[in-house]
């Protein structure tokens, strides 16, 4: 019986093996002494903490919505490598729900666009252009679309003064301040009647 543990590790047998003297529920039947070692198996006693690679931590907000819950930013070679609740934060003590969890990824997903694209009208390409020109573009639009469809009176003489040709759809990304400063605009300022946020869809 003792010849068949030494049959080589390569062979099926032999990992089968193995698996079955590193798997820790036996040991833990048995009684081992030591809680944490009598679970232990080869890969978890190489396993190392992630964030012990991290040579600087930064802090931050969660970008998600207005709660404004603390993050800690791990990163190593001027790269995040982990993003964590911070415990020092009186609003989320170090927790994070499944959107703030996810914000290493949107730092550093190959997807996440960094710079203006603009797909002229009958185009088929989008062409990159500088965040000024963008801007600009956008305020001209707006302006164009709310002269041309500005209503001040109903048939009626009912006044309401505003556009039913723009909408606004915020994101959850956006906190309370900026939503408040979107609504006076919209509203009060360009007449815009659906004026909605992404957060409640």
């Amino acid at each position: 019986m003792t010849h068949r543990n030494r049959r080589p590790r390569g062979t099926l047998t032999g990992r089968l093996v193995g698996a079955l003297q590193d798997w820790s529920v036996p040991r833990q039947l048995r009684g081992a002494p030591g809680h944490a070692k009598a679970a232990e198996s080869a890969m978890s006693r190489g396993l190392r903490p992630r964030l012990e690679q991290a040579d600087r931590v930064g802090t931050s907000i969660c970008p998600y919505c207005a709660v404004g819950c603390a993050q800690l930013i791990y990163a190593r070679d001027g790269k995040p490598i982990a993003v964590e609740g911070d415990p020092r934060s009186p609003v989320n003590q170090g927790t994070l729900c499944p959107k703030g969890a996810a914000t290493f990824g949107l730092m550093v997903s190959p997807g996440r666009l960094d710079r203006c694209l603009h797909r002229a009208p009958g185009a088929t390409a989008w062409r990159e252009v500088p965040l000024d020109w963008a801007m600009e573009r956008i305020a001209q639009l707006a302006k164009r679309s709310r002269d041309e469809s500005f209503v001040s009176r109903l048939p009626d003489g009912t006044r309401v003064n505003h556009t039913l040709a723009m909408a606004s759809m915020g994101g959850a990304t956006l906190d309370n301040e900026e939503n408040y400063l979107i609504k006076k605009l919209f509203s009060a300022g360009l007449g815009m009647v659906f004026v909605e946020n992404q957060a409640r869809v």
